[in-house]
């Protein structure tokens, strides 16, 4: 007899984590009058789960957007919600904590602090939220062993390597459970083969159930997430899904989709 199991509705019904609903971003250029539309009319969802890269032309707002679900900047008009929490009436005071507590964060140029040691940037995050560091530390160990950093602890970060760096600020930024890990060029300051295992830590992170928002100019980098979102002049103006296509597949996919936002 063949056993089929059957999922329940919870399982079946993936749970919205971050929502933006027509988010409108414009800057007060240095000449007096005039404004820069940086963003026109953002819509999307992100489910728990998902894999998610961010495209476009430079110029095109990728950069805005994620600062604005980073917190580091309020839309002009517009709601963003991450688990139901509406960004834009979160306090300038508050913000530093709710980063903290929701948000992991990993930048092309590492932002690791040289004046302490590897072990204390990847704690740091904890410390600034004043949780127990005897709690903390089995924590950090597993993450240095899955991450192969272990022997890099006592280490600074000025004497590594930037694809060490990079898995360093990978631990820092996950070591707090984050409900979303926002990703910005994380391989820009990476060569092709350092790139491709920080793109594997980032699969592997993925299917243990992280989730992951990245912002991206590489169709490489982004060929290896689930989903891309294109954005151009101000919208998000295309998508597309991996499903079951293999990564070579995809790169293709959407490498005819940037060529498409080119101008002509």
């Amino acid at each position: 007899m063949i056993k089929i199991s059957i999922r329940t509705t919870e399982e079946i019904i993936m749970k919205e984590l971050l929502k933006i609903e027509h988010a409108r971003k414009v800057y007060q250029s240095r000449f007096k009058g005039v404004q820069v539309e940086a963003l026109k009319d953002i819509q999307l969802e992100v489910n728990e789960g998902e894999y998610t890269a961010i495209m476009g032309e430079s110029g095109s707002g990728k950069s805005t957007l994620l600062n604005m679900i980073a917190t580091l900047d309020k839309p002009t008009s517009g709601k963003l919600y991450l688990n139901g929490d509406d960004l834009t009436q979160i306090k300038e005071k508050a913000a530093a904590a709710f980063r903290r507590e929701h948000l992991g964060f990993v930048f092309q140029d590492f932002n690791l602090l040289d004046t302490i040691s590897v072990k204390d940037n990847i704690l740091l995050p904890l410390v600034l939220s004043r949780k127990s560091i005897k709690v903390a530390k089995p924590k950090l160990q597993e993450l240095a062993e899955k991450l192969e950093i272990t022997a890099l602890l006592e280490k600074y970060p000025y004497e590594l390597s930037g694809g060490q760096k990079q898995r360093v600020a990978v631990a820092r930024a996950i070591i707090t459970d984050p409900a979303l890990l926002l990703a910005d060029e994380p391989t820009g300051a990476l060569d092709s083969k350092t790139s491709d295992q920080l793109l594997d830590i980032f699969e592997q992170l993925n299917q243990n159930g992280q989730t992951i928002l990245m912002v991206t100019h590489s169709s490489l980098a982004a060929s290896r997430a689930k989903r891309v979102l294109f954005i151009k002049d101000g919208i998000v103006y295309h998508q597309l899904y991996r499903g079951e296509l293999d990564s070579k597949d995809f790169l293709e996919k959407i490498n005819m989709t940037m060529a498409s936002l080119l101008p002509r």
